[in-house]
């Protein structure tokens, strides 16, 4: 790659991220009300998003071959307990995460 190109990538990703960035505080400015759609899409795309994640992680584990998906059954489970607990998302997918390294490179 020469630098001509990898400049041109640098400033479409830098346009990109900037616009993704400022278009909300343009279209929906302070102090006017938020469109009903937004507010629907804020309440439920986070829900959505994270069951997507779930299913996403646990498609390829297998029940009939070993470790039979112990690693993961166990990890969703811390995870799904710390958020009750604590109510805290960073610290509840966190703590899976590190569990699920520990049981996969320890354990099984």
């Amino acid at each position: 790659m020469d630098n001509r190109y990898m400049l041109m990538i640098l400033a479409a990703l830098t346009t990109g991220t900037v616009i993704t960035r400022f278009l909300p505080f343009l279209l929906f400015p302070q102090g006017r009300k938020m469109p009903r759609y937004v507010e629907y899409l804020g309440g439920t795309l986070p829900y959505a998003t994270m069951g997507l994640l779930v299913v996403y992680c646990l498609k390829g584990v297998d029940i009939l071959q070993a470790p039979f998906g112990i690693p993961e059954i166990l990890s969703c489970a811390a995870v799904a307990l710390l958020h009750v607990l604590k109510r805290n998302s960073l610290l509840s997918i966190g703590a899976g995460t590190v569990l699920y390294m520990v049981l996969v490179q320890a354990a099984f």
